[in-house]
């Protein structure tokens, strides 16, 4: 990139960061809470737990609109894993051991702007947590940007589940998934939602008929973009939501992205509409736990892998 168009990117990255700061985000309209979902039955042994990679440093004013230039945040990559007796199934594969040459494939005004520090890839926490790589399910990829799949490089052999969209979306040489398309989608396998209305989503798929993991289409952010809910047999109900928002914020407000960030958003309009129905959503599950791929914040809420909660 020569020198001049760097510097313009920069200003208007920081004048971004600076309208961001003091603009807040226009009102929303409020959808109606949606039907609680029928009960769900997860089995006595369930777990979930949370593996994160690494992470970058920014701002809330980076993260959502009406955010602050001054409100630092850590943005966690990792995984999350729900150990079920019929299946490991791992959402989203965080940082590879390979991140530095994975990161030249992400946006360059990203390039110029965050620097993500590898702590450990996903595939050492498991192997070294007594999960050997050969008895996860599969991998359920939220969507297929470069730091979801980055980890995937580690772990060549496990299947990868995507949604029909989402594999059009990785096959049609868009850009946001040139990582995906780098490292081969060999194991990757497409599935549908053949299940009923969930929670104010038109179609689901209840993956181990208990209520347990239900996945639901979320387009907007990517094509296939995915939302899964999962409800643990302690009481808990979780939202996993990959970056249909970056933070919490976004659905709790809800607000979408800052505008000069927006455009990771491959659909800017239906990005907000999911927004907005999480939002009405966590109005109907009371307690429900929203957890954006990239807030530290709520994957702290989480218990981390190794604690006794998942390793078996």
């Amino acid at each position: 990139m020569p020198f001049h168009s760097f510097a313009l990117s920069l200003a208007a990255l920081a004048a971004g960061v600076s309208i961001a700061a003091c603009s807040a985000p226009p009102a929303a309209a409020e959808l109606p809470a949606p039907s609680p979902p029928a009960a769900a039955h997860p089995p006595a042994t369930m777990t979930v737990s949370a593996l994160p990679s690494g992470s970058t440093q920014s701002s809330a004013a980076m993260a959502y609109e009406g955010g602050r230039g001054d409100d630092k945040r850590t943005f966690v990559a990792g995984a999350i894993l729900v150990d079920h007796p019929k299946g490991r199934l791992l959402f989203d594969a965080g940082y590879g051991r390979d991140l530095v040459q994975h990161f030249k494939t992400a946006p360059k005004i990203m390039q110029m702007s965050v620097k993500p520090q590898l702590d450990r890839p996903v595939a050492e926490q498991l192997e070294a947590g007594g999960v050997p790589l050969s008895s996860l399910k599969a991998i359920v990829l939220t969507h297929a940007h470069w730091d979801h799949v980055s980890g995937l490089g580690d772990m060549p052999a496990t299947p990868v589940w995507v949604t029909r969209a989402e594999m059009d979306f990785i096959k049609s040489g868009d850009d946001g998934a040139r990582l995906a398309r780098d490292l081969g989608t060999r194991t990757y396998r497409t599935y549908d939602f053949p299940d009923g209305a969930y929670l104010g989503f038109a179609r689901s798929w209840d993956v181990f008929d208990d209520g347990s993991v239900v996945l639901v289409p979320a387009p907007g952010h990517t094509p296939g973009s995915i939302v899964a809910f999962v409800n643990t047999p302690d009481g808990r109900h979780y939202a996993l939501i990959g970056d249909t928002a970056w933070q919490v914020e976004g659905v709790d407000l809800p607000a979408q992205k800052p505008m000069l960030t927006r455009f990771v958003d491959e659909d800017p309009a239906a990005t907000l509409a999911m927004l907005q129905r999480l939002h009405a959503a966590k109005r109907a599950v009371p307690g429900l736990i929203v957890v954006p791929a990239h807030d530290a914040r709520v994957w702290a809420k989480i218990p981390r892998f190794g604690s006794g909660s998942a390793a078996k």
